[in-house]
């Protein structure tokens, strides 16, 4: 009986066994820890923006143009209101910037959630079904792999901007970009995914399940999805800073976020026009937010790798 109890009285689960794990191999590595806190700061910055940012910087009505080239409150002439000072519009650009932040996360997590959709589905099918429908996607994929991903996209932006007018352009800016990137990297998901399905697809469990009649649409996504989740979360952990770089390069170019809803790239480069006037804080500080924010999501991104990996346990 009371080996009866004990047992009931042991709620150990595979989930908190992992988190456990988790928890123990991550105070190991400071490196990664100090990253994940940064990141989780970062991004509950963003989210609730609207709540920390001393003023809308989209309502300009809230702007005073008096309040112009106002520089960080650290520095001679600054003013205690505004801690990183203005830009040419009177706006506070620590608002901007979280504001930014809050977009250019947005565009990095939307755009890696379509590859990673786009590219499972089509490594999936590839891996499994092989013959006709693995000819198909591959060389589909080596196609678009002879493109670089940001070319793609400047292509995909550059035709955008020439069948829409500015207004349409300004209001889909964000879906475009989405859309750009999304596209330019499911080749990386679908090889990784098709490589990982080959090896599990010789395996027991997915004999078993064919021999009790089990359909293909059920063994990929029941069967063989579950077990090669592992490569395709740590490779789009490290893609969303792919992403993000990728988009501050297309606004900082001119094809990415409209200044109306301005993203960290945009804010780039929108501050690189007056850094030699002086105004140094119009570039720097968006520039080491973007800067905090990859090398953050690159460090996190590698110790999760290896954490994940079986031959490094």
């Amino acid at each position: 009986m009371s080996a009866v109890v004990n047992s009931k009285a042991r709620p150990w689960s595979l989930s908190s066994l992992w988190r456990n794990a988790f928890v123990r191999r991550l105070l190991r590595a400071p490196a990664a820890a100090v990253a994940l806190a940064v990141l989780v700061l970062l991004v509950l910055s963003a989210v609730f923006a609207p709540w920390l940012a001393q003023t809308n910087p989209y309502d300009l009505a809230s702007l005073d143009l008096l309040d112009s080239h106002l520089p960080p409150a650290f520095v001679a002439g600054g003013d205690p209101r505004y801690v990183l000072g203005t830009d040419s519009q009177g706006a506070d650009l620590a608002s901007l910037i979280l504001y930014g932040l809050r977009s250019s996360l947005l565009v990095g997590v939307c755009a890696v959630s379509l590859s990673v959709t786009l590219g499972t589905i089509a490594g999936l099918a590839s891996g499994y079904l092989g013959r006709w429908v693995d000819g198909v996607i591959m060389r589909i994929a080596d196609i678009q792999f002879t493109f670089p991903a940001m070319l793609l996209a400047l292509l995909i932006g550059g035709i955008s901007q020439s069948l829409m007018s500015n207004a349409m352009r300004a209001t889909l800016a964000m879906p475009i970009v989405i859309l750009a990137l999304g596209i330019s990297h499911w080749p990386h998901f679908a090889r990784l995914v098709r490589g990982a399905v080959l090896v599990e697809r010789q395996k027991d469990y997915v004999a078993a399940a064919r021999l009790v009649g089990r359909g293909p649409i059920f063994i990929m996504g029941m069967q063989l999805l579950p077990n090669v989740l592992n490569p395709i979360f740590v490779l789009a952990t490290l893609d969303i800073a792919f992403a993000i770089m990728s988009e501050a390069t297309l606004s900082f170019l001119g094809f990415g976020m409209p200044s109306t809803q301005p993203s960290l790239g945009t804010l780039i480069r929108i501050g690189y026009g007056y850094l030699f006037s002086g105004e140094w804080w119009v570039v720097i500080f968006p520039g080491l937010t973007l800067v905090l924010i990859l090398v953050s999501i690159n460090i996190f991104g590698d110790w999760l790798r290896d954490m994940l990996d079986p031959r490094l346990r």
